[in-house]
């Protein structure tokens, strides 16, 4: 084969696996880096919003977390999973329960598979401190379904979903240790 033949060849391999990896290091994600905390079912990566964030990470954020603010503001955390270690199902009837997270504001959102808000017809998108109502001990207990509840309702429909938790100016223990931060569990209830 002609050394040209051979350098076009490699050139090509090279830019398509270039590309490739970038595609789904932006569009997939990057947690699992050095940086990621996992906590429960919860997971976030401390260099989203800060200097040590990469350019990858940044056009990650910049796709999956549309209006998100810096680490000095707000730290995030993501669910894919319930506290059993499962997968989502839309299908599932899941609660969401806890103590109120320690930061001055925080919410609960659900997101469909496109990072979107999922739209439903009671144009309800997420609990948050000041939509929550607590039991008498203080706690708060959400649903997560397709079907509405009386309180405390996360709307999903059939696509795929995610929770995010974020605290807006959280607590100095939240920031320096996440991994151990009180966080709501999620127990998947029927199907």
């Amino acid at each position: 084969m002609k050394l040209a033949a051979k350098l076009t060849i490699s050139l090509l391999a090279g830019a398509v696996l270039g590309l490739g990896l970038t595609w789904a290091t932006v569009f997939r994600g990057t947690l699992g880096t050095s940086s990621d905390i996992r906590n429960g079912p919860w997971r976030t990566d401390l260099s989203i919003g800060s200097k040590a964030s990469g350019a990858y990470m940044r056009a990650s954020v910049a796709v999956h977390g549309l209006l998100a603010l810096n680490r000095s503001e707000t730290l995030y955390f993501t669910a894919l999973t319930d506290s059993a270690g499962n997968a989502f199902d839309p299908a599932c009837t899941y609660r969401v329960s806890g103590n109120d997270p320690r930061a001055r504001w925080w919410s609960i959102t659900a997101y469909a598979a496109d990072d979107y808000l999922i739209p439903n017809p009671a144009g309800i998108y997420s609990v948050s401190k000041n939509s929550v109502r607590h039991d008498a001990a203080g706690h708060f207990s959400a649903t997560v379904s397709r079907s509405a509840a009386p309180v405390n309702w996360i709307p999903v429909d059939d696509g795929g979903f995610s929770l995010t938790i974020r605290f807006y100016n959280p607590d100095p223990s939240v920031v320096a240790d996440p991994a151990h931060a009180d966080l709501p569990t999620i127990e998947k209830v029927h199907c």
